[in-house]
């Protein structure tokens, strides 16, 4: 039969590939086609890929908080793994708060949303306490107690998304009224921002004003109500920097490219460190900007030791790994239908990404300098213990999606009836086999055995039974012998 008859054959099953001479292994285009379209499509791969890209990122910044402070560490008579050490703590003391965050259901943080909230700011209330509040460069956000610092504003973030999605999904089918709309949103939102601003951190107050703006977009206040608190926050950060010379002064810099002193030198550092790197950068370990040339390598400008290790592949694989997060987001809060998931993760993912995002302009220059860190990636606990127990809760929504606990279930029961099915161990699977055979040569050995005692029987048998005939026939033969002339020995001839 030839090919074109096989394939016209309609006893021929359909899963089968079979080649051709144009496509000798099938149409292999398609079944990619096919299979990337299912993947896609799998009501779990949300919470797969949260859980991939957030282990990406947290390597990725376990490798480059070690390499971007060794050398400070050597120099200030620690070891050169100081660094790595003290974040892996974090990670650590991170991946329970994730693993705990993401077993509660959202049930319990819609419950939780008001005492949360409370929490966050009652810590953040803490850093204005004489002896117990501590101030880095003019900012009082930080506690110190027993030698450890804690920054409350990383968790007062979540605690703040959590609290807006359970307050404007209550709330949503009513936000069309002010009365609605202004309470207890506004107070709420400018008790938390306000509290940060107190302690002269406009960074993290930014961010926190853009987490407050895509939970109230997702949950749908009208524009015109949007456009106006937009307005009036545009208004008061443009106050705040005019107030402030310090603040003016960074701003100045950026808009007219002329320093004074050095006020430029972190930014002019950083940039300095992404041209070194190029395309493929100078090497993992082998930065030069991080042998002091550049203040805080391992916190707020590890991106610019990114791109000078690592060059422009390693700068585009971060911002790739976070603009697929922003996909997942994205996708996750089309699929859910609860409002209150939706907002929570719409103000999860305006603070993740707008602050991966501003971190990454401001080192590249298209940004006056804000301190806010890279998040997953820059050392810093409080800002990764924060970010790992966001992506805990995200990872908690993600398992909730319709569709999704059956195919997480159905994945780890084939996952645990895998792992079930063991081979042998290959001293005994050997030793199973010799005795195998080993038996089997016993058992032919016997058989031949039996069957020659059987012969030699049946020979014996034939034997009593045939012997007068047999000497009757010899002696007949005997006679006849001596007398043909055909069995003479040559001696009878001579003699005759």
């Amino acid at each position: 039969m030839t090919i074109e008859e096989t394939r016209r054959d309609p006893r021929r099953s359909t899963g089968v590939v079979r080649p051709d001479e144009d496509q000798p292994l099938g149409s292999i285009g398609s079944r990619m086609r096919e299979g990337v379209g299912s993947w896609l499509k799998s009501p779990a791969l949300d919470f797969y890929g949260l859980i991939v890209i957030g282990t990406l990122l947290v390597s990725v910044g376990l490798v480059m908080v070690l390499s971007s402070s060794a050398v400070l560490n050597i120099s200030r008579g620690n070891s050169g793994f100081a660094g790595l050490f003290r974040q892996g703590t974090f990670a650590a003391m991170g991946l329970v708060l994730l693993f705990v965050a993401a077993l509660l259901p959202p049930a319990f943080y819609r419950k939780a949303a008001w005492p949360l909230l409370g929490v966050g700011i009652a810590l953040q209330c803490l850093v204005f306490v004489p002896g117990l509040g501590w101030a880095v460069d003019g900012n009082q956000n930080w506690i110190r107690v027993a030698g450890q610092t804690l920054q409350p504003s990383e968790f007062l973030k979540l605690a703040l998304a959590v609290w807006l999605g359970a307050v404007l999904a209550v709330k949503r089918p009513l936000l069309h009224r002010p009365g609605h709309l202004l309470f207890p949103l506004v107070p709420g939102a400018v008790l938390a921002l306000g509290l940060v601003m107190a302690g002269h951190d406009l960074g993290t107050m930014m961010i926190m004003a853009m987490l407050v703006a895509g939970a109230v977009w997702v949950s749908g206040v009208p524009r015109r109500w949007f456009l106006a608190a937009g307005v009036a926050g545009l208004v008061a950060v443009i106050g705040l920097t005019v107030t402030s010379a310090n603040r003016m002064a960074r701003i100045g810099n950026w808009i007219h490219g002329i320093c004074e002193g050095d006020s430029c030198y972190q930014s002019d550092q950083g940039l300095m460190g992404l041209a070194e790197g190029g395309w493929w950068g100078v090497g993992l370990g082998q930065s030069r900007q991080k042998w002091g040339r550049l203040p805080a390598a391992e916190d707020d400008y590890i991106f610019a030791i990114i791109g000078e290790e690592l060059g422009l592949i390693g700068t585009l694989g971060v911002l790739l790994l976070f603009a697929v997060l922003a996909l997942i987001l994205f996708r996750m809060i089309t699929r859910i239908d609860d409002h209150f998931m939706q907002i929570t993760i719409a103000g999860i993912s305006a603070w993740l990404l707008g602050q991966a995002f501003v971190n990454m302009m401001v080192v590249t220059g298209m940004l006056p300098v804000i301190g806010v860190p890279l998040p997953f990636i820059s050392s810093g606990g409080s800002a990764l213990l924060a970010s790992m127990a966001a992506l805990g809760v995200l990872i908690s929504f993600a398992r909730r999606e319709p569709g999704a606990p059956e195919a997480i279930s159905a994945r780890m029961a084939s996952v645990r009836s895998s792992v079930g099915v063991l081979p042998a161990p290959r001293d005994s699977a050997s030793g199973s086999t010799k005795r195998r055979a080993g038996s089997k040569r016993s058992k032919a050995t016997k058989t031949t055995k039996s069957a020659k005692s059987a012969k030699s029987a049946k020979s014996v048998k034939g034997t009593k039974s045939s012997s007068p005939s047999t000497s009757s026939g010899s002696s007949r033969s005997s006679a006849r012998s001596s007398t043909s002339p055909a069995r003479r020995s040559p001696s009878s001839r001579r003699t005759r």
